[in-house]
């Protein structure tokens, strides 16, 4: 029983010591998740259409479970749900996703698309957190480690940050606060 012990704990602090530095400008967005969710989350009910606010509905339906679990690997068809800013709702059709685990979280990419992204899912702070980089189809992904300390981003890279929740091994949710471009809050609907 005490070695299994040690070893979870020796697991938890070597993932603790390999999870990537956040950035203030991230840990700040994370900081205002609930407040930028539901002032979003208000704006879209009210004005989005019967069938995108289903849609937003069901995405944010379930309860969250433990984040990482080795169903997690593999594709998901994954669509996004842009909220406020430039209109109040708008969701998208569903695009190729894969993630893919190893001993410090979970590696995840959006495959298709003109807007992807790139990036990583760990735990931080009692809560799966990704941080990953933004870029246009035509761009080549960019390690969210390599960023600049000031880069803010541009219309064709941006830093990105989400709070991951697994609803059930067929279906979880990326929930990014305040995306530096077009919206105010934006769901990445995850589905197999």
């Amino acid at each position: 029983m005490k070695a299994g012990l040690l070893v979870c704990c020796a697991a938890l602090l070597a993932s603790a010591a390999v999870a990537q530095e956040i950035r203030p400008q991230e840990q700040a967005r994370l900081e205002r998740f609930e407040r930028i969710a539901g002032n979003a989350l208000l704006e879209a009910m009210a004005g989005g259409s019967a069938q995108d606010v289903a849609a937003l509905g069901a995405a944010l339906s379930g309860v969250p479970q433990v984040a990482f679990d080795p169903s997690l690997a593999g594709e998901w068809k994954c669509r996004t749900m842009k909220l406020g800013g430039l209109s109040a709702l708008t969701v998208y059709t569903n695009f190729k996703c894969r993630m893919s685990l190893d001993n410090t979280g979970v590696v995840f990419e959006k495959l298709t698309g003109s807007q992807r992204t790139s990036g990583r899912i760990e735990m931080r702070d009692g809560r799966a957190v990704y941080l990953g980089v933004g870029y246009v189809a035509s761009g080549a992904p960019q390690d969210y480690a390599t960023l600049a300390p000031d880069f803010e981003g541009t219309g064709e890279v941006v830093p990105d940050v989400a709070v991951f929740e697994r609803v059930s091994e067929r279906r979880a949710r990326l929930m990014f606060p305040a995306p530096v471009n077009e919206s105010d809050f934006d769901i990445l609907e995850l589905t197999r």
